[in-house]
């Protein structure tokens, strides 16, 4: 009997520890992160170790998953296959809109990383000239959102425009190849056909551009606030490294990615790395995107926009980080 006690005992102790674990407690073991090739921070941590290093000491081991843009990082969040990803600001308000459950806890980048591209010999020379065409983009990411706004601002509406949604790499191949007759794009993919196939970027508007979020899933930076710090710090180093090593940043985007030099320099000198704390002007150019997705739909009319967007964005854990 005494030993039946006693596995009892080692069992719901056992038990216990598990459960600890799984409530994602000071204890779990893993911490998972996404790399994207529009997020040159993460591939900086990613190739020098830091993240690994940073959680040696409490023995966490670091996972990572590559995401291919912004609607990959979210559909990971949002099936928790991750804890942190990178995704675009506008991006995140769509899918925070649907119920996702993230907030935004660091600015990686502040990119132009997308403006509508025209194939070489195009005689697209406007945005009005977009009615009746087909045009590339990824549905759901920051490109496509790009686009709408453009559409907006041109007096178009989105239905007058054939939207194929492509994931980037095809928009550009796509485009290239002539199957579209213009590209929502997105860097690096859009830089390689500006440098190597000729293609036009004839519209740009950085202002259009929202931001490079980190984010975390609400229930693992509940649960584990420090672990989120702690990549904070991380992604902070890799922030003030690259402004210190901008060639060497960029050679690690260029093998990361497999660019060319040239190719990976160009998508570099389109990012600003100096506003780590998401604040007032993410909130503006988020809540403005809002706008232009809940007259197309995408959000939800009954939405209210303002309360959506300071959820999303929470600067409490990168101004405890950011020096």
């Amino acid at each position: 009997m005494k030993k039946i006690g006693l596995l009892s005992t080692a069992l719901i102790l056992a038990l216990s520890v598990i459960a600890s674990c799984s409530q994602g407690g000071s204890k779990a073991s893993t911490i998972r992160l996404d790399y994207a090739y529009y997020s040159p921070l993460s591939l900086v941590i990613k190739e020098k170790g830091w993240a690994e290093e940073a959680f040696a000491e409490d023995k966490v081991e670091v996972t990572w998953v590559l995401s291919q843009g912004s609607n990959k990082a979210l559909e990971f969040l949002n099936s928790n296959s991750i804890d942190l990803g990178s995704a675009a600001g506008a991006a995140a308000l769509i899918s925070k809109s649907k119920g996702t459950p993230i907030e935004g806890v660091y600015i990686s980048n502040k990119p132009e990383w997308t403006a509508l591209v025209k194939a070489d010999g195009s005689s697209i020379q406007s945005v009005s000239d977009l009615v009746g065409k087909k045009v590339a983009a990824t549905v759901g990411t920051d490109p496509h959102i790009f686009l709408l706004r453009a559409l907006d601002e041109a007096g178009i509406a989105a239905k007058d425009v054939e939207i194929v949604n492509l994931q980037h790499n095809d928009g550009a191949t796509s485009l290239v190849t002539g199957q579209v007759d213009a590209w929502a794009g997105l860097d690096p993919h859009m830089a390689r056909v500006e440098l190597e196939n000729n293609a036009e970027l004839f519209y740009r508007n950085v202002d259009f551009n929202t931001y490079g979020f980190l984010l975390a899933r609400n229930d693992f930076a509940k649960k584990n606030p420090e672990k989120v710090e702690k990549i904070l710090a991380v992604y902070e180093k890799a922030r003030l490294w690259t402004l210190e090593n901008m060639e060497e940043a960029t050679a690690i985007l260029a093998k990361e990615a497999n660019l060319s030099p040239e190719v990976a320099k160009k998508q570099m000198e389109r990012n600003d790395f100096t506003q780590p704390v998401p604040g007032d002007a993410q909130r503006n150019t988020i809540t403005e995107a809002g706008k232009v997705l809940q007259q197309n739909q995408i959000i939800k009319s009954d939405v209210k926009l303002d309360e959506l967007v300071n959820n999303l964005i929470q600067p409490s854990f990168a101004e405890k980080v950011v020096k």
